[in-house]
């Protein structure tokens, strides 16, 4: 078992490890625990780790402050704080997976620039009953989104992003197509090339597409559509240096469908599945598209462009366009789309927006089941006006009258959704912004695990 993850490690083989309590203010512990806890000011909080020695001198346990209420997600903490060694989750069955599951998810760590000083590992024993398997394939998908937008634009550009879905494709038996440069023009994504055109030659705009088991006609047909803004500078409308400064980040709704499609292909789930990713970097150059142009779109539908920095959205037009020729069953999109949903929810809880309401109750009650939160925002129609214009089909920078501006890129999006089934669009941030135990600053994969587990939901 220890190989299919090199920190997991079989239970025959965890006889000596040592334990790791989660105790709330009220947790009972023996007498020599309890007085070490008490001369340590340990008293159950969240966030409080107290290593224990036995009677030897070394770690006999470990006890964690559970608060009034345990979350085994808090154990993805732990990697970070505890000395090398091997060690055993002392929780409850129910909770024991996801324990499992949040301790290696925190063992992720972006080392491509800086190697880090080795230390000794901190392995843990597999709880009885772990799918393994499974858990190993999340945590990979999740270290591979991470990565991905980790790594700077200057290595992570379109071609990059291309090679990664073409690995992706070929270790799961899938076809992949490209249509690069002015291709895109030819094979009718207007949209993509406008906005990807101003960028260097060997940074070409693209239309990445996966597919797989699409002869399977029986199956149900989900599609995931990924925003691939390989850096952002706002166009000809360019950011200040502070809104520049991390958008890298901008094309982790690329990461996060192509890490999901990978799930679900090694997880062999009873569907056919399309990925389609649009990899530009929003460039300038003269050959910059303007505000005041207005584009074509894959659909027919014409766009003003207000401002060259919602440049996702015009992206994302095109591909959730082509998504829909494909007559999918389910559409989930997931783009790093908006500041505003910033505002709205902070960083750390997506936006989910859908009209779909069976769909929106099992995408929330699986974000719920797995801890790996959303929370559903409105598409609501009286904001749809914000994206009339005089002279084009729509607008991509919402009337400021409308002030939501995640509703009205979400609105937006609609507008060019498949129609066939249930659509879903997530404004990810895919980042965390403050460094704690667990949670590097940096890339983050957000809404990934609970689609997979509402996949599994519905189509298992």
């Amino acid at each position: 078992m220890s190989a299919l993850h090199p920190l997991l490690v079989a239970a025959q083989d965890g006889v000596d490890a040592i334990p790791v309590r989660f105790v709330g203010p009220d947790g009972a512990l023996d007498g020599a625990a309890r007085r070490w806890a008490d001369i340590h000011g340990f008293d159950g909080k969240p966030g409080q780790l107290l290593a224990v020695p036995d009677a030897d001198g070394g770690v006999g346990q470990v006890i964690v402050g559970a608060g009034k209420r345990f979350d085994p997600m808090s154990a993805r903490s732990l990697s970070a704080r505890l000395p090398g060694g091997l060690y055993r989750l002392e929780v409850d069955a129910d909770d024991a997976g996801q324990a499992a599951l949040a301790f290696l998810l925190g063992t992720y760590l972006f080392d491509r620039y800086k190697p880090r000083p080795d230390k000794p590992a901190v392995r843990l024993v597999a709880p009885e009953g772990l799918d393994a398997v499974e858990t190993a394939q999340i945590v990979a998908a999740c270290a591979l989104a991470r990565e991905m937008v980790d790594t700077p634009a200057a290595d992570m550009g379109p071609l990059q992003i291309e090679t990664i879905a073409r690995e992706i494709a070929e270790s799961a038996g899938a076809a992949i197509t490209v249509t690069t440069g002015d291709a895109l023009l030819e094979e009718n994504y207007p949209a993509v090339h406008a906005v990807g055109r101003a960028a260097a030659p060997h940074r070409a705009p693209r239309l990445i597409e996966i597919g797989w088991k699409l002869d399977r006609t029986d199956l149900p047909l989900v599609a995931l559509v990924g925003k691939g803004v390989v850096f952002d500078t706002g166009g000809l409308d360019l950011k200040p240096a502070a809104g520049m400064r991390n958008m890298k980040k901008d094309m982790g709704g690329s990461a996060h469908a192509l890490a999901l499609g990978r799930l679900v292909m090694q997880a062999d789930l009873p569907v056919r599945l399309v990925v389609i990713v649009a990899a530009v970097e929003n460039a300038v150059s003269a050959d910059a598209f303007r505000p005041g142009d207005i584009l074509n779109s894959r659909k027919g539908l014409t766009i003003e462009i207000g401002n060259t920095d919602a440049e996702g959205r015009l992206i994302l037009a095109d591909a959730l366009t082509r998504a829909g020729e494909h007559q999918p069953d389910l559409t989930l999109d997931f783009a790093t789309l908006t500041g505003a949903a910033r505002v709205a929810l902070g960083p750390e809880l997506p936006p989910l927006y859908t009209d779909d309401e069976a769909l929106a109750a099992g995408l929330l009650a699986a974000a719920g089941e797995v801890r790996d939160p959303l929370w559903r925002m409105p598409l609501w129609a009286g904001y749809r006006a914000a994206l009339d214009t005089e002279i084009a089909d729509v607008k991509n920078d919402s009337s400021a009258w409308a002030q939501a501006g995640s509703v009205t890129a979400a609105l937006f999006l609609q507008k060019f959704a498949p129609t066939t089934g249930a659509w879903a669009h997530m404004d990810i941030f895919a980042w965390n912004p403050r460094a704690r135990p667990g949670f590097p600053e940096g890339g983050e994969a957000q809404a990934l695990r609970a689609c997979f587990q509402y996949l599994k939901t519905r189509f298992c």
